[in-house]
């Protein structure tokens, strides 16, 4: 069992960059691609995760210490250290029996394929932490009255039925991501997916506005200001705004926006080289279960960045910064000092996808869903900051305790989680549990709906 975690643990160190391009090359080689095609789309996924991690890596670096600067100008101060979400990973790795959850969401995968419960292929499995982050929580609620085996079974099993909500979401969400995209066959498993399910009666609400049930994507935002939608002109102009926000010099203010409008132009040049990968392998996959199974088409699914080159993602994301820190300034009850998270790809991306890119509406889900943020990663602060001083994963100083401000579905994360607390007679927990897959059920049906007419047309 060491020898099997060390290499689970070797093959995660390696990064999302060679670990999905390596699932990627070895899936197109069971479904019987060329070997120089399926090593040449795997090489420039590789290529198109490192693109998009480089170019997020760029965009926090460059807001995130205007972001600090507008907070040390509040003079606010919150004991809860905000360390992202690839500090929330290390440490959810840091779990004893984390690796083990490789074989649960294979063998799930597996299942509901076998049994036409799914038609998507997980190829995310380097995201297989987010399950372990959800068990880690379960395993501190219900230990005090399962002990120590019986709340890890306890943790494995609510694992397995999220793997099950992700499988149905990516399910659902795929005609509308390759509307989206413009990437046939692929889809996402990641479950960021899951707050899209609660956004929905709140969308479907905002749409019976006449001034809100119109198109306002990016395309249609540029046909209205012309020039100044421009990525460039856009990128440079927001990057004006936070450098006076942020009470920067003038040579400063300039640098910010220059740095905020080259992000803004390439990400959809990193794009076309995740549509460059994935289009042979979803072909290939496409063709593999046509054969195999008669009338079923299976597609790809993926971490989230191949919906990177979509201009209204990130101006939902930058949008965000200023207001979450606006909330961490007055939201009662939370005591999280939002900075390592700042950049919220989980509040932007199911707001894309639940408003089909309309850039209002989005706007209006982001403001409403911030503070969920906030207060699902005070909630959970307690929980990593055990962990990660048991394992020793982060180093942490004397009474300081961790958390993220960006935690992937953080409603859906929160229910799976804390549900149990009604062992000690707490039932909220339980209310937003019903609520979520009431809302989840609704939507499924309203996506699986558009579906089957946009298929008919």
């Amino acid at each position: 069992m060491q020898v099997l975690s060390s290499v689970v643990n070797y093959l995660l160190g390696l990064g999302a960059a060679i670990f999905v391009p390596i699932i990627i090359i070895i899936a197109g080689l069971i479904v019987r691609m060329k070997v120089k095609d399926a090593v040449s789309a795997g090489i420039t996924l590789g290529v198109a995760f490192t693109g998009m991690t480089m170019l997020i890596s760029f965009m926090t670096e460059t807001i995130s210490p205007a972001a600090e600067a507008m907070l040390k100008s509040t003079g606010i101060a919150l004991p809860i250290v905000d360390g992202g979400w690839t500090t929330m990973s290390t440490i959810s790795w840091s779990w004893p029996y984390a690796f083990l959850m490789f074989p649960l969401l294979i063998i799930i995968n597996v299942i509901m394929l076998v049994i036409n419960k799914t038609n998507t292929f997980n190829a995310d499995l380097w995201n297989v932490w987010g399950k372990i982050f959800t068990a880690v929580a379960v395993v501190a609620i219900t230990k005090p009255h399962f002990g120590a085996a019986g709340s890890i079974a306890c943790a494995f099993v609510v694992a397995a039925i999220q793997i099950v909500f992700e499988l149905k979401a990516a399910d659902m969400h795929q005609h509308r991501i390759e509307k989206l995209s413009g990437i046939p066959g692929v889809t996402c498993t990641h479950k960021m997916t899951f707050l899209a399910a609660v956004m929905y009666p709140i969308d479907c609400i905002l749409k019976k506005l006449p001034a809100l049930n119109k198109q306002f994507d990016a395309a249609a935002l540029k046909d209205k200001v012309g020039i100044f939608a421009e990525n460039h002109i856009l990128g440079f102009i927001l990057g004006i705004v936070f450098g006076v926000l942020a009470r920067y010099s003038v040579a400063n203010t300039l640098t910010l926006a220059i740095k905020a409008a080259t992000a803004l132009t390439l990400f959809p040049v990193i794009t076309k080289y995740f549509m460059q990968a994935l289009a042979p392998i979803s072909e290939a996959v496409s063709d593999f279960m046509n054969k195999k199974f008669s009338g079923r088409t299976l597609v790809v699914g993926l971490d989230w960045p191949f919906l990177g080159g979509s201009n209204e993602i990130w101006l939902a994301v930058i949008y965000s910064v200023p207001i979450t820190l606006l909330f961490s300034m007055f939201l009662p009850g939370n005591e999280l000092l939002p900075f390592a998270g700042i950049i919220n790809i989980a509040l932007a991306v199911p707001a894309f996808l639940v408003t089909g890119g309309n850039l209002i509406r989005m706007i209006i889900l982001c403001t409403i869903f911030a503070p969920v943020f906030l207060w699902v990663g005070t909630a959970f602060a307690p929980f990593m900051t055990d962990l990660a001083r048991t394992t020793g994963a982060v180093s942490l100083k004397a009474g300081e305790m961790i958390s993220n401000s960006c935690i992937d579905g953080p409603i859906q994360t929160y229910a799976f989680s804390h549900v149990f607390k009604i062992l000690d007679g707490e039932f909220i927990p339980l209310v937003i549990l019903i609520v979520w897959v009431v809302c989840f059920v609704f939507y499924y049906r309203s996506l699986t709906k558009e579906a089957k007419q946009e298929a008919n047309n």
